[in-house]
């Protein structure tokens, strides 16, 4: 069995309510209206067509990108996460040999709502998880105001998944006005994921908050292959200074290990190698991004299954990324380990 624990979903009744209350005006500061031009988003049936070619497969759904929050007053992206838990916990419980779990989207702009709703999402939907993006509305993670969501997913035992969020209407360089060539999710969506990684670490949340559970898009970003400047930019500083500007009872490199990192790397097996070495066969787990390709999907999983068939994995690690580890992170009641 391979669960693809993290791919994207665009539920039809909040998609319908997303057009309608949503603001989508400015084609430079919101990413692409993808369910106009994917249709594994939205229609299931397709979506199954291409699961089907591919034995004992899974997914664990998510809702796609933008964040409701990005788009919509806050009142608005309350009612409309909402929405979107209701029918990504409806979609699970009508499919359960397709879909192995569900992650909830929250609130962000409205911190007391975004807490109930953890809550609601995971007591009385079962979701297993909720995802967040790499910044809020232009706040990094470690701003006090968002610490209580970290503190309720550690009592309620249960990871958060991290999404990257940069927009074209960042620009590259100061002197531009936008981001070209796509260069702003090809690079930067990357590097806002290993920013936000390094603002719980260095923040100090990682260490306060030693339960957290957070899975990392995309294998952690630039993180793995930077591993070693991280590592050392530590100790440097300190003697270029004479002192430390971070203070924690670890080194900073140790907190980044306790992320986990999925696969959704595009199917390049050296990418993979680097994010193995980084952070252990444990921390890793199986996802391709799916739907987002130029086959609706069929192609990120083939590419991702047979970037890790080429990474000369054994068989018990192989079923640790392929499902085991993901089976333990969300409490998946799925097959014996």
């Amino acid at each position: 069995m391979i669960i693809d624990g993290y791919t994207h979903i665009l539920p039809e009744k909040y998609q319908t309510e997303l057009e309608k209350k949503a603001t989508f005006q400015d084609p430079k500061s919101n990413t692409a209206r993808y369910a106009r031009t994917i249709p594994t988003l939205v229609n299931l049936e397709a979506r199954f067509r291409v699961m089907d070619s591919f034995d004992e497969y899974m997914q664990v759904i998510s809702v796609a990108a933008p964040p409701v929050y990005n788009i919509a007053p806050p009142e608005t992206a309350v009612e409309l996460c909402r929405i979107a838990n209701d029918q990504i916990a409806e979609t699970v419980f009508r499919y359960p040999d397709r879909f192995a779990a569900g992650i909830a989207c929250l609130p962000m702009t409205d911190m007391e709502a975004a807490l109930q709703e953890a809550d609601r999402a995971v007591k009385e939907l079962r979701l297993r998880a909720v995802e967040i993006n790499t910044d809020i509305t232009g706040k990094p993670l470690d701003s006090p105001e968002f610490y209580p969501l970290f503190e309720k997913m550690v009592e309620l035992d249960r990871p958060i998944f991290l999404h990257p969020m940069r927009e074209m209407s960042t620009p590259d360089y100061e002197t531009e006005e936008y981001s070209k060539y796509r260069l702003w999710t090809q690079l930067g969506w990357p590097y806002v994921t290993s920013l936000a990684m390094a603002r719980l670490v260095y923040s100090g949340i990682m260490e306060r908050l030693p339960r957290l559970k957070i899975i990392t898009h995309h294998c952690g970003g630039i993180t793995p292959f930077l591993a070693g400047r991280i590592d050392w930019s530590y100790d440097f500083n300190e003697m270029r200074m004479g002192h430390r500007d971070v203070y924690l009872k670890e080194k900073p490199i140790d907190y980044f290990r306790r992320f986990y990192f999925d696969t959704a790397v595009n199917g390049h097996t050296p990418s993979l190698q680097c994010g193995l070495s980084f952070a252990g066969i444990d921390q890793m787990l199986f996802a391709t991004d799916l739907p987002f390709d130029n086959q609706n999907g069929h192609r990120l999983i083939r590419d991702t299954i047979q970037s890790i068939e080429e990474m000369g994995l054994s068989d018990a690690d192989k079923s640790k990324l392929y499902r085991n580890n993901l089976i333990k992170l969300l409490r998946l009641p799925l097959c014996s380990l």
